[in-house]
């Protein structure tokens, strides 16, 4: 179950088009089936939703990666910043709905028993596969959808402080959004105020720059905004306390003085 997890992550990941993807400052060139990743991105996609104690390491759930890669499953291509994960077999996954289980089944890599251990695993591995082709089909999103609209919003914010970002796959983006609402079941307000923070803290705003980055780290996006908004209200009541003791002993040194001033004249 644990490495069909991961399987089914990888499946949901991959892109069903030729695009680019930002990585930083850099551009990288993705073809279908093939999405990119890290030890880190991984290991939060995989425990996102799990009890603690089902959670598992980011050393474990590469080493995982690595078994389906020994399993000529998909291959991995790693730099020192980041990983392109390659969907073997890409266009066996793609096979429409029509055909029968028996020829998908014969046309699967002979050790697929890696992944469907079992009856139940299997249909489990079936359920999700379909609703991945039904995912990778939707390939447009009008404009007027709120998973489009999210998108462009979402760059519009990045562009206010930074002009060097190229125009994005604006449909890939949409994608994206839409896990966020369906999958993630994130709501539109939410995501909105969330983007609306990320996009002027210092430090996040050079780190998100896509909806993928931005649904990876969208939990721990919440609390640090969250944090920071009590932060910021402690830091004014405890402000607005010491003002109004400063001009309290302000007084009274105006009022020593003019005491002084008095006893002076006299």
């Amino acid at each position: 179950m644990e490495l069909l997890r991961l399987w089914l992550i990888c499946l949901t990941e991959a892109t069903y088009i030729e695009r680019n993807q930002m990585i930083g400052r850099q551009t990288v060139q993705l073809q279908p089936g093939q999405f990119v990743t890290g030890r880190f991105d991984l290991h939060d996609m995989y425990n996102n939703g799990l009890k603690s104690d089902q959670k598992k390491s980011p050393k474990t759930i590469w080493r995982w990666l690595e078994t389906l890669q020994r399993g000529h499953f998909l291959t991995i291509q790693s730099t020192t910043k980041f990983s392109v994960v390659t969907i073997l077999n890409w266009d066996l996954y793609q096979e429409q709905k029509s055909e029968n289980d028996q020829q998908i089944t014969n046309k699967r890599p002979a050790n697929d028993q890696l992944v469907a251990t079992n009856k139940n695993d299997n249909n489990d591995y079936k359920v999700n596969k379909e609703e991945n082709k039904i995912t990778n089909k939707r390939k447009t999103y009008a404009e007027d959808t709120s998973s489009y609209r999210m998108a462009v919003f979402l760059f519009s914010k990045i562009t206010e402080w930074t002009g060097s970002l190229k125009q994005p796959d604006f449909q890939h983006w949409a994608d994206d959004f839409r896990k966020i609402y369906e999958i993630d079941k994130r709501e539109t307000e939410q995501v909105k105020a969330v983007i609306e923070w990320v996009t002027t803290d210092t430090f996040w705003r050079r780190n998100i720059l896509s909806p993928g980055k931005l649904r990876k780290q969208f939990d721990r996006l919440v609390i640090e905004m969250e944090n920071k908004a009590d932060k910021k209200i402690k830091a004014q009541r405890y402000g607005g306390g010491t003002n109004e003791r400063r001009s309290d002993h302000g007084s009274d040194i105006i009022s020593s003085k003019q005491n002084y001033d008095l006893f002076v004249r006299r």
